[in-house]
């Protein structure tokens, strides 16, 4: 399967894509940094030159084409300004779920976050990021066209994977290695029988395909 990666130089991103080729298969970045390419084809991804801040439907469904999942993994990130979270977090998110829709990809799959929420109050620049990903995550949740899957992992860290997970609608605060958040997100998009959950992540006692079967269908 061909699968499309929004934001394919994150620390996610490029997890995902390392779990995705090496079980065969074809798996494309989107990046805005052409320097970063090398690091997404060290990945196996091929690497896709692509400003979503700036970008047209068009043409973002057009890198789209043939893809049997597409996943939402971009970010502004830490140190990025109140602004960038709303064109990234927010509109990109947006743009990238219209582009899906025009280009016939179905399977969508969202990196979300634990407390996104569109009515989330504070004045400080996560603030933004919460209330940013909240609106992103409604939005996608009102399309019939996608057979969307929403993730939102815990406080993440660089500790090596264990591919222990708690996968549950809410499961309290918790950590989670960005490891195993590769690993549930992979297990995901072939999962089309999550389509229509949000889904929190955090570290936990169930192997991963353990953990999305039990809440696949719910």
């Amino acid at each position: 399967m061909r699968i499309v990666i929004a934001g394919g130089h994150g620390q996610i991103a490029l997890r995902l894509e390392r779990v995705l080729s090496a079980r065969g298969d074809e798996v494309a970045g989107i990046i805005r940094n052409a320097e970063q390419g090398d690091d997404l084809r060290a990945a196996g991804a091929e690497p896709v030159l692509c400003d979503l801040e700036s970008a047209s439907v068009e043409e973002v469904a057009a890198h789209l084409q043939g893809a049997g999942a597409a996943v939402f993994a971009a970010g502004a990130g830490p140190g990025s300004t109140t602004a960038r979270k709303d064109t990234v977090d927010r509109d990109a998110a947006v743009l990238f779920a219209d582009a899906a829709e025009r280009a016939g990809v179905r399977r969508y799959v969202v990196v979300s976050s634990m407390g996104a929420d569109s009515a989330h109050e504070g004045d400080e620049v996560f603030d933004a990021y919460l209330r940013a990903k909240g609106a992103a995550d409604d939005d996608v949740r009102r399309r019939t066209g996608l057979d969307w899957t929403i993730l939102r992992p815990g406080s993440l860290t660089n500790d090596a994977g264990t591919g222990l997970v708690r996968l549950e609608a809410s499961t309290g605060r918790g950590t989670v290695p960005r490891d195993d958040v590769a690993v549930v997100l992979a297990e995901l998009v072939d999962t089309p029988a999550t389509a229509g959950l949000t889904l929190e992540l955090v570290s936990g006692a169930a192997p991963v395909t353990v953990a999305v079967k039990s809440v696949a269908g719910n």
